[in-house]
């Protein structure tokens, strides 16, 4: 099965979950494996984007390094990644990570490349004949996530208690698989006191909101019955995407979901394999971006692409996404506060904890 996999990188599997953990105890040691060209050997592990796409195929080739490129759910990276560490580099929950370094883990280690990012007042779900109609109507109520630690969740919950003035003491959480019984937390939490979050692993999320049990659910995967066309399940704010353009007008977050992370006994031996594949992304990116621009021909299978990009130039800027510290020190700062508040992060964490030397300075000629 694994040899099929490694030949398929392209495949779906099942999304597996793991029991609390953290890293495995006694994960195999990094060996160092070099091609025949010289350059050094390593796995990346990450979902199907097209600002990685050229790097994956190896149209962009970061320098001294030869990349095996495998793609799967970010689910099944996840934890394959937290629980086992299989790979020298890939894709990693923002949330996760960040809990891992405030707790003193020292195997792993990122550079400040972002593969998603999401705004998240699309991802609060209620029952259209429910209690929940406004953010106000949380209050008292039974809300799910589908892990405390969820990067989507952290953002989530920032929002309702900085925008919405919300306590996350004001709520009755309750953890449980968006749509499987039985996920659980995968690093270990210190929740604030007077917050509780009950797990539930006999039931989804989906299941609970549709029969009541709980009144509203913060997600990034949407409910299978939302995605089905249930008409009971809605979103909070079904017409999201101005809220989110002022929010971040008014706040200049524009959330950060995943990060880029090392095995770090890569980067204790060879430390210039941070910079050059931070470059390598950068590459891959700005490619993307060029072809979303392009009105000539339609490089995406949806109408009006070119449009879409000129609005988000318009709002974001010449780069609507960039890589680095200092272009997303906003969001950054605010998540890391909302991690840190919420129990996620142990330690209040500053961005530079989060990335090597290498990759926060930059030259000039």
């Amino acid at each position: 099965l694994l040899y099929w996999r490694a030949r398929c990188p392209y495949a779906r599997f099942p999304v597996m979950h793991a029991a609390p953990a953290t890293a495995d105890p006694r994960p195999s040691p990094w060996e160092t494996n070099f091609a025949p060209d010289g350059r050094l050997r390593l796995a990346l592990a990450t979902s199907d984007y097209d600002h990685v796409r050229d790097l994956a195929s190896g149209l962009v080739r970061p320098q001294g390094i030869l990349l095996n490129t495998l793609n799967f759910a970010v689910e099944e990276i996840f934890h394959r990644l937290t629980r086992y560490r299989e790979w020298e580099v890939s894709e990693l929950s923002m949330g996760k990570y960040s809990s891992l370094i405030s707790q003193g883990d020292r195997s792993l280690w990122a550079i400040p490349v972002f593969p998603s990012r999401v705004f998240r007042h699309s991802s609060i779900y209620v029952r259209r004949d429910g209690p929940v109609r406004t953010p106000a109507d949380l209050k008292g109520k039974r809300v799910g996530v589908p892990e405390w630690a969820q990067t989507a969740a952290v953002y989530s919950r920032g929002l309702i208690t900085d925008e919405y003035g919300l306590r996350l003491q004001d709520i009755a959480w309750v953890q449980a698989g968006v749509n499987q019984p039985g996920r659980q937390e995968k690093v270990k939490l210190q929740l604030p006191q007077g917050v509780h979050c009950a797990p539930r692993p006999d039931a989804s999320l989906d299941v609970l909101l549709r029969t009541g049990e709980i009144d509203a659910m913060l997600s990034a995967h949407a409910p299978d019955s939302f995605e089905a066309g249930d008409p009971a399940i809605v979103r909070l704010f079904p017409d999201y995407q101005p809220l989110e353009e002022a929010y971040f007008r008014k706040t200049g977050v524009c959330p950060i979901m995943h990060v880029v992370a090392l095995r770090r006994a890569v980067l204790e031996r060879f430390p210039w394999v941070a910079k050059n594949l931070f470059d390598a992304f950068e590459d891959a990116k700005r490619r993307s971006i060029a072809r979303s621009r392009e009105i000539t021909a339609s490089r995406f299978p949806l109408p009006w692409i070119a449009d879409a990009a000129a609005r988000a130039r318009a709002i974001f800027g010449e780069d609507p996404l960039p890589y680095g510290i200092e272009a997303n020190r906003p969001t950054l700062e605010a998540f890391l506060r909302f991690a840190h508040e919420q129990g996620v992060c142990h330690r209040r964490l500053a961005p530079e904890d989060l990335f090597p030397p290498e990759v926060q300075t930059s030259f000039r000629v």
